[in-house]
């Protein structure tokens, strides 16, 4: 599909891969997660963002781009889906957030939505912070996030609960020698 081709301009020019081409369109794949660390490690990117009612069928086969959808509704052009890919293409580009860390433990990448954040002060408005938050357990800090997580995707995303619940009891099936940590 993408070929090389000689560079213009400069005697010695490196030849140069085609681009992925991606126009939106809801007829497309939907945005997730896996596309976006797909896109991310593309060495080039041609987003096409099309006007009302899409491109011409001819530029799509033509270019051979791959349509990708951001959502199941209606928006007057493609300019706001490129927006959204780019910003989630850029985090996962290396150096382009502060902690590389901090891109791994996301809603969607782990199969379960992030868990709650709190700020200080340790009282807001009569809300406290959660004392095991407080109290420099790593570990108890950790387990009562991952707790978390998993309740917060159980009740406001129960599609995302039910493939990670899926996704768990396949693991468990195909090694039943593992000890499972607790949830």
């Amino acid at each position: 599909r993408r070929t090389a081709r000689r560079g213009g301009g400069a005697i010695g020019a490196l030849a140069s891969e085609e681009p992925r081409v991606i126009l939106f369109s809801p007829r497309g794949r939907r945005l997730d997660q896996d596309l976006v660390a797909d896109l991310a490690r593309e060495p080039r990117l041609l987003l096409v963002a099309g006007r009302y009612e899409g491109v011409d069928e001819r530029f799509a086969a033509l270019t051979e781009a791959e349509e990708v959808s951001v959502g199941d509704y209606v928006l007057s052009g493609g300019e706001i889906p490129a927006m959204v890919v780019v910003d989630a293409v850029a985090r996962l580009i290396p150096g382009a957030v502060g902690d590389s860390e901090s891109v791994v433990d996301e809603s969607f990448v782990t199969g379960l939505l992030e868990h709650a954040h709190y700020t200080r002060p340790p009282v807001f408005r009569g809300r406290e912070v959660p004392p095991v938050l407080l109290s420099g357990n790593h570990e108890a800090v950790r387990q009562f996030r991952r707790e978390q997580s998993v309740e917060l995707t159980r009740s406001r995303r129960p599609d995302l609960f039910r493939a990670f619940a899926g996704e768990r009891d396949a693991a468990r099936k195909s090694n039943p020698d593992t000890k499972e940590k607790p949830s």
